[in-house]
Order: structure tokens, then sequence, then C-alpha cells
């Protein structure tokens, strides 16, 4: 995800955080210190935004751990200022395993909440969050509880895409197809979505549950649109969807043969062949930089990219989307028996998914 970090690794996954997240601290630490006058307020504020996180991370992490049994990889978990995401590298093929996946961040935050609350009795600790009153506070574990407990049941309201809404597409999936599943899904996520918008607007003045509304919108119409996705590429081979009037380069190539193919409208990244065999890519970007640091004089071997991902041209259209979107990449050379054959793009596939809808409506009518 653009504008995050690496902040380390947790049981192998990746845990990125978002400039927006350190903004949050920062607006937090403000508070505390606007609220109190003392630095002290303002560290305990800031030390109880980063524990609730914390908590969010092993939620995340239930669901990673979970779907890494079912074969399922996490690229990575990352932290927002509206909680955590775990970007899965695939949906699981059966719905049984999805619902595992998704129960499984709940049922995390639930066990927190267990343990905490086991803590706050063996030591005697209030927990009962009427003794909140004016001038007072719940100690610092008493409150983590409760706002795990608010986590818990949250994430479980049907609001497609968060928790309770993978829980409901996965029984939806086990009734009827997954498209239609996702349909039904992301229908009553932006139903949700529109609740959280108007309570957040109009009824309690909450800025951050408006925010929440506008992700869980975004969130349900991408779902549905990468379910849709799914449905029309299913079973359709790479070979299907390729270009296949290319553009090749060799290593001996200079620069300037590249500027001007791209000029002349051809593609964008070129596969590097040398005698019939790719040797690299020499992408759009590696091209500019090149150009940019005042080394235009250089050959494409020297810029392109010797570390690459292809396809298959008779495998599946959706295995290679999965590949070609975890590569940070937006080519893939199409091979067969060894020999270089077309290039796979995110434009070629979106122009054949939208040819198809299009054909699938009017077959409809």
């Amino acid at each position: 995800m653009r504008w995050s970090w690496k902040i380390g690794k947790i049981a192998g996954i990746q845990l990125d955080v978002h400039a927006t997240f350190l903004v949050l601290l920062a607006w937090i630490a403000l508070a505390g210190y606007q609220r109190s006058g003392t630095f002290s307020a303002a560290a305990e504020a800031v030390a109880f935004i980063v524990a609730i996180f914390a908590s969010v991370v092993l939620h995340e992490l239930g669901h990673a751990l979970i779907a890494r049994r079912y074969g399922v990889k996490t690229r990575g978990i990352t932290l927002l200022p509206i909680g955590g995401v775990a970007r899965l590298e695939r949906i699981p093929d059966r719905p049984s395993q999805e619902l595992a996946i998704a129960l499984a961040g709940p049922a995390v935050t639930v066990t927190l909440v267990i343990l905490l609350y086991a803590v706050l009795r063996l030591t005697g600790t209030a927990t009962d969050p009427r003794a909140m009153v004016p001038g007072t506070e719940l100690p610092f574990l008493a409150r983590l509880m409760w706002v795990n407990v608010i986590l818990a049941v949250f994430n479980l309201l049907p609001a497609f895409p968060m928790d309770g809404g993978r829980v409901l597409r996965a029984g939806l999936a086990m009734r009827t197809d997954y498209a239609r599943a996702t349909e039904v899904a992301a229908r009553v996520g932006k139903m949700f979505a529109l609740l959280f918008g108007v309570l957040g607007l109009f009824v309690l003045g909450n800025p951050f549950l408006v925010i929440i509304a506008l992700f869980v919108w975004i969130g349900a119409a991408g779902e549905a649109m990468a379910a849709q996705i799914k449905a029309v590429v299913a079973d359709v081979p790479v070979a299907s969807v390729m270009a296949t009037d290319i553009r090749e380069l060799s290593p001996e190539d200079r620069l300037s043969a590249a500027i001007e193919q791209i000029q002349a409208g051809f593609q964008d990244d070129f596969p590097v062949t040398d005698d019939h065999t790719i040797a690299g890519i020499l992408t759009r970007e590696a091209l500019l930089k090149a150009l940019a640091d005042g080394k235009g004089d250089l050959t494409v071997g020297d810029v392109m990219l010797r570390s690459f991902v292809t396809a298959e041209a008779d495998e599946p259209l959706e295995r290679a989307m999965t590949r070609l979107q975890g590569c940070h990449c937006r080519t893939l050379p199409v091979i067969r028996d060894h020999a270089l054959v077309g290039l796979l793009t995110m434009e070629k596939i979106g122009e054949f998914v939208a040819i198809e809808a299009a054909s699938r409506k009017a077959s409809a009518r």
C-alpha cells in the first residue's frame, strides 16, 4: 500500500504502518496534552492507542495464520487509523475455509478480552464501565478490555467486507455461487455504510464513524467488482487475453530504441530476449529513472530487470492475475515451451472483462 512503511515482521508476515496512522498518534498526543497540560497524559494517551492497535494486529494475525493453514499467503498487515488490514493473496476456494478465516480474528479478540478480564479480576481492579464518572476513568487495562469488547461486536456486524460480512458471504456461498453471494453481501455492506454515515453525521456527530462508512462502502464495491472479475475469468486461459502484437528488445539495444517504441505508442514495458530466450524486462519506470540520472547512453541490458515473473500461455487467467497483482509489476511475459508468445497486462485483462461483461448482459436481455 502506498505511503506505508515496513516496521517489522511477525510470524513471517510483514507489518506496515500507514502515514495516516502516524498522523493519528500525533493528533492523540496533542489532544492529551491540551486536555491536561502535561506530557505524561499525552504519553499515556498515545500508549493506549498503541495498545489498541497491538490488539488489532493480534486480530489480523488470527486471520493470517488460519489463512496460512489453508495455503493462502498474506502479503502483509497494514495499520491504518480505522484499524488493521490483512492483505490476503487470494480468497479461499471453499466457503467453509473463508468462514474459518473470517471468524479467526474475532476469536482472537474475544480471547484477549477473557485474558484481560481474568487479570483484572485477579488484581481486584474495577471492570464495570459504570465506574467511569466525571473526573475519573477506568484503569488502563480495563479500558483496553472494553475497547476490545466493542471491536469484537462491531467486527461481527454483517457489514461486508468486515468480518461479519465475510461470514455472511461464506454462508451464502454455501447455498449459491460465489459471485451472487458476494453481490448480496456487498449490498448489505453498503446498507450498513449508509447507516454508519447517517449515525455519524446526524445522530452521534462522530466523524470517525463517517470515515468507517466510507471505507465500508468502497470496500464492498471493490469486493463486488473483484468477484465479478473472478466469475468472468474463470476457466479462461492466459492465451485468450494476452497481447500478441508486441515489440521485443535485445540486451545490446540502446535505450533510445525503447524510447522510440514508447513514443510510437506500442507498449510501456518490453521483454528483452537473447537468442529467443527471455533475458529480462525493461520497464517504463526503469527507463525513465536511467534518463533522469543522465544515463541515456546505456544499453537495455544495463537497465533491464533480470528478476521477473512469467505466465504460461495455457494456465488459468485467474492464477496468472494473482501473480501479476502480487509481483508489483505491470507486465507478465507469456511463454509456451520456453518461447515468448505474448504479454499479459492488467489493461488487457480489464478490456477482456469489460467486453465479456457487456456480452453477458446482452445475452441476458
